[in-house]
C-alpha cells in the first residue's frame, strides 16, 4: 500500500546548522525521502562538502548563513523563497556549547551561545514564518535538549538557551497555530557526533551514561530522522507545542542503584 501519511517528498525543507553531526543526518534523512532539502551554516568548505557528499544521488543545496546575524538570516530565507518558491519545514538545529563552569566563563561566551542558540534560533523561526502564515501551512522543528528537562552541570549558558527554546516553541505554537503553521521540538538524549567524541571516550562518562539509558547505547545522528519526518509529516498535523524526547528512555526516570528484589 502506498501510504503518504508520513510521506515528506517533495517538501522544501530549510535545515540550519545542516552541515555536520544531527543536522546533517536529518538533512540526509529527509533528501533519501524525495525532500528538497537546503542545509544552512557558517563554513563554506563543510557545506560544499556535505551537500555533495548527501547530494550525489539525492537533491540538496547549501546557503551560508550566521544565524547570530539577522541580515543573515534575512538573505538566506529570501534565497531559499526566490530559487523555491516556499519553505515547508524548518529545522532549527544550529547550535553551540562550551563546557565550562560558570565562574569561568566570560560575556563573551555567554553571549556567543545565547545568540546562536536562542537569539538566532528565534530570528529564523520569525522570518521563516512570515512566509508559513501568509500560505496558510508549514512545519518548524527546534532541536531542544534534555537540558531544556533538567540542566546537566558546567554548561548553564547552553542550558539556559536549551530551556528558553522549549518555552520558544510553545510560545510561537500558540501565536502561528491559527493560521496553519505548527511548531514542535525534538530533545535528543546524549548522542555520538564528531564533536562529542573526545567526551564520551572518557571510562567514567561512557559508564555513567549507558546504566542511566533504559535501551543501554548512546544515541546516533540518525536516530533523529524518523521523528523529525513525523512532525513534519501528515502523521502529525493536529501536533503543535509538543517537545518529544528522543533519548533512548534517559528521562523516563532515575536508574538507582537498588539491589534486585527492592533491597529488602
Amino acid at each position: 500500500m502506498n501510504d503518504t501519511l508520513f510521506s515528506v517528498r517533495n517538501l522544501v525543507v530549510l535545515v540550519s546548522g545542516g552541515s555536520r553531526g544531527i543536522g546533517k543526518a536529518i538533512a540526509s534523512g529527509f533528501a533519501e525521502r524525495g525532500a528538497q532539502v537546503i542545509i544552512s551554516g557558517r563554513d563554506e568548505e563543510t557545506l560544499r562538502s556535505t551537500a555533495s557528499e548527501i547530494g550525489k544521488t539525492k537533491s540538496v543545496s547549501h546557503r551560508i548563513c550566521d544565524v547570530a546575524s539577522a541580515s543573515s538570516i534575512n538573505r538566506l530565507v529570501a534565497s531559499v523563497i526566490e530559487e523555491f518558491g516556499r519553505i515547508d519545514t524548518l529545522i532549527n538545529v544550529a547550535g553551540v556549547n562550551r563546557r565550562k563552569p560558570t565562574l569561568e566563563l566570560e560575556e563573551a561566551d555567554y553571549d556567543f551561545i545565547m545568540d546562536i542558540n536562542l537569539k538566532g534560533a528565534w530570528l529564523l523561526s520569525k522570518e521563516v514564518a512570515r512566509h508559513m502564515v501568509s500560505a496558510g501551512s508549514g512545519s518548524q522543528i527546534n532541536i531542544t535538549s534534555l537540558n531544556n528537562e533538567r540542566p546537566v552541570k558546567n554548561v548553564a549558558p547552553y542550558a539556559m538557551s536549551k530551556a528558553a527554546m522549549g518555552h520558544m516553541t510553545r510560545s510561537l505554537a500558540m501565536e502561528w497555530g491559527p493560521s496553519g503553521v505548527r511548531v514542535n521540538a525534538l530533545a535528543p538524549g546524549f548522542v555520538l557526533t564528531d564533536l562529542t567524541k573526545k567526551l564520551w571516550s572518557i571510562p567514567v562518562m561512557k559508564d555513567w551514561v549507558i546504566p542511566n539509558t533504559p535501551l543501554r547505547r548512546l544515541g546516533q545522528p540518525a536516530d533523529m530522522i524518523g521523528a523529525a519526518v513525523f512532525l513534519a509529516s501528515a502523521a502529525s498535523e493536529w501536533m503543535t507545542g509538543q517537545i518529544v524526547y528522543v533519548d533512548g528512555g534517559f528521562t523516563a526516570g532515575y536508574n538507582w542503584p537498588i539491589p534486585e528484589g527492592g533491597g529488602q
